[in-house]
């Protein structure tokens, strides 16, 4: 009985059926969008990189709408879900996503103009979107583990997420080409999605415990234990009285510009991603886009493999670092890619780009009270969101102008950045190393 009360605590289901309708809603989107502008355009050789542009455009458009309008709800919800239930947080946005993607079904159905997805956007990100949904997930799997498993605990989530976009990237190039209904492709692939979402919100709403959330019993500061474990080699670990400590403003800082800075450089090189490979020389179809995205899904197995070996050698800050150097390295040479196994290589040198922001999120929990881990990760995540979105728009322009004489321009710029992202990262491991001043606490 006790272990089926446990089980209804786990909020692993959800984050693996939401990534896994979300993995087919996005190759769903990306290819019905492409069959739409097929049509609207000439198929000559000659005006593909127009089609390039008009698909960059759109994806511009509904990513903006997308990233924007959480602005309008994202931390009145996560703010809820902190005072009330965590069920708030995770249900509403599951909503959200639900109802957009059968918008998009519709759209199959019955033919109606690709606009409706900037609908669709809107709906999603006033429900929330993914920022409030992820930050609600790590607040509560963060609020529900120990301090010197948290790091852990968090790329474990990550990896489920992870192997279940793994899955769903793989089957969904075959899902769009081999089932269809009549002339509406994608229609069975963006059902499944629907579906899983639907299963998801029932999960969550029926399913799911998750705790009430309460005041500390005390908010007298304690004084911080400092210790020295014997099964981590001597590294110092800070045990959390969750009443007690946190570093200086500075570290949290810190964290936040770290965060934003090495995030940003991630999306503007993804969101580039799909159209570098749609165009010469690899030109790749279905089939192969749910490959190339089920490669980037296989990086949240390596990087928890990473966490799960270098958690007990070296510091958070370490591990980040090296998660950064992995990425920037990787999106280095995919600015030289022109062939399918250099396209592996790069993905393959990216095998530690995972670790920075879950470590991230861990080391920023050690740092405030419990009470404001959901206000906080939500703050996170829309400075996340909204650099995101500013990135996106900027990286599509830049790709659109550079297509021509270097369509690799975006990945040079992105190895850049992440690389200036170590910055701030070595402050935080200057100063951990430093001799500890007074001790402040971060509270609502």
């Amino acid at each position: 009985m006790l272990g089926g009360m446990e089980m209804r605590t786990w909020i692993e289901p959800v984050v693996a059926g939401a990534q896994l309708a979300s993995s087919f809603y996005d190759t769903g989107l990306l290819l019905v969008v492409k069959n739409y502008y097929n049509q609207t355009n000439s198929s000559a050789h000659s005006n593909e990189n127009s089609q390039q542009k008009a698909i960059s455009n759109f994806f511009i458009i509904y990513k903006l709408l997308d990233g924007l309008t959480p602005l309008l709800s994202a931390y009145g919800l996560a703010k809820l879900g902190d005072l009330k239930s965590r069920k708030i947080s995770i249900c509403v946005p599951l909503l959200g996503y639900l109802l957009s993607r059968i918008l998009l079904l519709l759209l199959i159905l019955q033919m109606w103009p690709i606009e409706v997805m900037y609908g669709a956007a809107v709906l999603h990100g006033l429900s929330g979107g993914f920022t409030t949904y992820w930050a609600s997930v790590m607040a509560l799997v963060s609020k529900g583990s120990s301090e010197s498993r948290r790091s852990l605990r968090l790329i474990v989530v990550e990896l489920i997420y992870g192997i279940a976009g793994f899955v769903g990237s793989i089957a969904s190039g075959h899902l769009f080409v081999s089932f269809h209904l009549s002339y509406h492709h994608g229609a069975v692939l963006v059902s499944c999605s629907v579906a899983l979402y639907a299963f998801c919100l029932l999960y969550s709403l029926f399913v799911l415990r998750t705790a009430r959330s309460c005041p500390l019993a005390s908010t007298e500061p304690n004084h911080l234990d400092i210790k020295l474990a014997e099964d981590d080699g001597g590294e110092p670990h800070f045990h959390e009285n969750r009443s007690s400590m946190v570093p200086s403003r500075l570290i949290i800082a810190m964290l936040f510009v770290a965060a934003i800075m090495y995030d940003s450089t991630v999306v503007g090189a993804m969101d580039v991603l799909p159209f570098f490979l749609l165009k010469e020389p690899l030109s790749w179809g279905p089939v192969y886009i749910g490959y190339a995205n089920a490669a980037g899904y296989l990086i949240f197995i390596t990087s928890f493999l990473g966490v799960f070996t270098f958690s007990r050698v070296f510091r958070d800050t370490t591990m980040i670092m090296m998660g950064i150097v992995s990425f920037s390295a990787g999106i280095l040479i995919m600015a030289f890619v022109r062939w399918t196994y250099l396209f592996y290589v790069a993905r393959g040198v990216m095998l530690l780009a995972l670790i920075p922001l879950p470590t991230i999120r861990s080391l920023l929990s050690k740092h405030i009270e419990g009470t404001s881990y959901g206000k906080v990760f939500v703050l996170l995540q829309l400075s996340l969101v909204i650099t995101g979105v500013v990135t996106s728009a900027v990286y599509n322009k830049i790709y659109q102008n550079t297509l021509e004489w270097f369509s690799g321009f975006c990945f040079l710029l992105s190895c850049g950045v992440g690389c200036l992202s170590l910055i701030p990262i070595s402050i935080i491991a200057w100063k951990q190393k430093a001799p500890s001043g007074s001790l402040e606490i971060l509270t609502d």
